[in-house]
């Protein structure tokens, strides 16, 4: 039987915000990578999530979905390609798993990157 995996047709990378010594006796906050990959699937957000993102000011402009077990938490950065190759970083704004928890949905905000 296949699951609701199936559906999660990218591998993105997740960096986590951590803080580290600065070697002059204070901390910084750099980004790490974690050891592995996550599946996920990337998407637009509905009419409703834009409504209610636009409403409370929020940055939302695209929805992760991964596997619930996935560890990816808000302020972390996903990371990895779209179907044209060209790089893609996700800032995760939150994660939410709705009541039968068949996957993790993650409001994210696409970063552009100069360059």
């Amino acid at each position: 039987m296949r699951g609701p995996g199936r559906f999660l047709n990218r591998r993105l990378e997740v960096w986590r915000p951590t803080t580290v010594p600065d070697g002059y006796g204070g901390q910084e906050t750099t980004l790490v990578q974690q050891p592995s990959t996550v599946r996920a699937k990337v998407d637009q957000p509905s009419n409703a999530d834009q409504m209610l993102a636009q409403q409370a000011g929020s940055e939302h402009d695209h929805t992760v979905y991964l596997l619930p077990s996935a560890d990816v938490r808000r302020g972390d950065e996903l990371r990895g390609t779209d179907r044209l190759g060209q790089a893609q970083v996700f800032r995760v704004l939150a994660t939410v798993q709705p009541s039968t928890p068949v996957y993790s949905k993650a409001p994210c905000k696409l970063i552009q990157r100069g360059g």
